[in-house]
């Protein structure tokens, strides 16, 4: 006797995200939705593997590109659409990393895929980029300048020609508003925000 399993049931979430799919692919000017709803977690995907913004940039856009291009030929399968996207992305990456390693061949110029990567980590990882996002111009680019491009305090300061006081108070400042978002967040899981 052959047990059957049981449907899944789609959720709200899904069956919105269906819609603008089947949409996208009826009148490709409605792509906009889709790139609205995933493009801080495709960020934060590539953005993880290849360690450089300008690259993780130009790979996301191309993750996009692909994506519009390919659009007709994507099938509902019950995943979500952003499943389909992490795999051009890591297909992306790994086409880069297999020019890059033609074209210059140190080992250390290649830039490998983790298959294993924690969805959730990716999740947190758009969330964060997401909150950051939303910061005063002056602590954003402070924030980005410090633990994005991972320069000192007095790089920063130079760069911006402030003190170190100064670029200190507002790199204090962003941290203290990003745990304090990232905190409400946490109590308020289904507010809809990253």
């Amino acid at each position: 006797m052959v047990a059957k399993q049981p449907q899944l049931e789609a959720s709200p979430l899904d069956a919105e995200e269906r819609l603008l799919v089947e949409a996208a692919q009826k009148d490709p000017s409605r792509f906009g939705a889709l790139y609205e709803n995933n493009f801080e977690r495709v960020y934060a995907f590539v953005a993880r593997r290849v360690g450089n913004r300008d690259e993780a940039q130009d790979l996301t856009s191309e993750v996009f590109h692909r994506a519009l291009e390919n659009l007709p030929r994507f099938e509902w399968r019950g995943v979500p659409f952003s499943s389909w996207l992490f795999r051009i992305a890591a297909n992306a990456i790994t086409d880069r990393s297999k020019r890059a390693a033609r074209e210059i061949p140190s080992l250390d110029e290649i830039v490998g895929v983790d298959p294993g990567t924690n969805p959730e980590e990716v999740e947190l990882l758009a969330r964060l980029f997401c909150l950051v996002g939303r910061l005063p111009a002056d602590q954003r680019r402070v924030i980005e300048m410090r633990f994005a491009e991972g320069k000192s305090i007095h790089e920063i300061a130079r760069e911006l020609g402030r003190t170190e006081g100064a670029v200190k108070q507002l790199q204090f400042r962003g941290l203290q508003t990003l745990r304090r978002q990232w905190q409400i967040r946490d109590r308020h899981p289904d507010s809809g925000d990253p």
